[in-house]
């Protein structure tokens, strides 16, 4: 039902139609609108396209921080592998020390990447309440939301002391598998 009480003020309306006959339903709209409000053009879209259009904007935004995310994650591994290369280059003498003595490599890893994870978890443990914070706050912005799931922060956790692990096991297993006496020979 649609009611034209002053044809200055017809704007926009909004009307539910059967999807089955979307065509004639336009037509006939089209139509009415011509007889009621002549001086305007007649122009039509759809609510769930306009829906799509404001949800647009978050997919592009949700591709750019994974872009972003993704950027910052190798840069973080370069420079904590050249990090681990300086810390191993530094302390060669010692690991082919502990060679000698009888370390195995495993023992060796341990002992460097140990430094690497104790300030990956001083930085996880300032990431995470920010994270929430941010999360909670970017989500009220819509009208369905969801919580901020507490596994999501210990899964992304585990994964950042793995990748830093394997970035600095490289250098520290490369290190230890070097034979001792080329590492004590300067001394």
């Amino acid at each position: 039902m649609l009611i034209f009480l002053n044809r200055d003020f017809s704007r926009d309306y909004m009307i539910r139609i059967d999807g089955n006959n979307t065509k004639q339903t336009i037509a006939g709209l089209e139509t009415v609108w011509k007889q009621r409000v002549p001086g305007r053009p007649f122009n039509y879209h759809f609510l769930d396209e306009d829906y799509n259009k404001l949800y647009l904007s978050e997919q592009k935004i949700s591709e750019l921080f994974g872009v972003a995310a993704a950027l910052a994650i190798v840069l973080a591994c370069l420079g904590l592998f050249g990090l681990a290369a300086f810390t191993t280059v530094q302390r060669t003498k010692e690991i082919g020390i502990r060679r000698v003595l009888g370390a195995n490599i495993s023992s060796i890893t341990f002992l460097i990447a140990k430094s690497f994870l104790e300030l990956i978890g001083i930085a996880i443990i300032i990431a995470i309440p920010l994270s929430w914070w941010a999360g909670n706050k970017w989500l009220q912005d819509f009208a369905y939301r969801i919580p901020v799931q507490s596994y999501i922060f210990i899964a992304v956790a585990l994964a950042t002391a793995l990748i830093a692990l394997c970035t600095v096991s490289y250098h520290s297993i490369k290190t230890s598998l070097m034979n001792p006496v080329k590492s004590l020979r300067s001394e």
